[in-house]
């Protein structure tokens, strides 16, 4: 389970790369990137093969990223996950956040092994200031079952 100061000091991270925004705008990955822009995060959109996402410059892999980006947000099936930790860490990458349904046990260890700060099972949005409504309030109910980062 992530803990508390790790989440923190990722969404603490102003710059962020996301793995996981779709050219057809329609998945998670779109959803979370258009409201952590408009939360005024500096984003950089990760896809392999389109030029621009949701109107930002793409890269194609971590390794082109601007070495400003502090974390890097993965939004992509577990199987495909590990293979971005990877590039990740290659690049520098210090704080990886596997969003809910990205996170695979093999990811979490290859991070954990490259002294990356993780965050796995966890959405972002519930952590992300200010989180909207509907997020404050999953936010609130998990915290008061015990399920919120320690």
């Amino acid at each position: 389970m992530a803990t508390k100061s790790a989440v923190m000091d990722f969404v603490g991270q102003r710059s962020l790369a996301v793995v996981g925004v779709s050219r057809g705008g329609k998945k998670f990955g779109n959803t979370a990137y258009r409201e952590l822009k408009a939360k005024g995060y500096q984003l950089v959109p990760v896809h392999p093969q389109a030029e621009t996402l949701e109107g930002d410059r793409c890269v194609k892999n971590p390794a082109s990223l601007p070495a400003s980006v502090g974390g890097v947000l993965v939004i992509v099936p577990p199987q495909q996950a590990e293979q971005v930790v990877q590039e990740a860490a290659a690049a520098g990458i210090k704080h990886v956040w596997l969003q809910q349904g990205a996170e695979s046990q093999a990811a979490i260890r290859l991070a954990e092994s490259k002294g990356m700060s993780v965050i796995a099972g966890e959405c972002i949005l519930m952590f992300a200031e200010p989180a909207g409504f509907g997020h404050r309030a999953h936010r609130w109910i998990k915290g008061l079952f015990g399920g919120l980062p320690k």
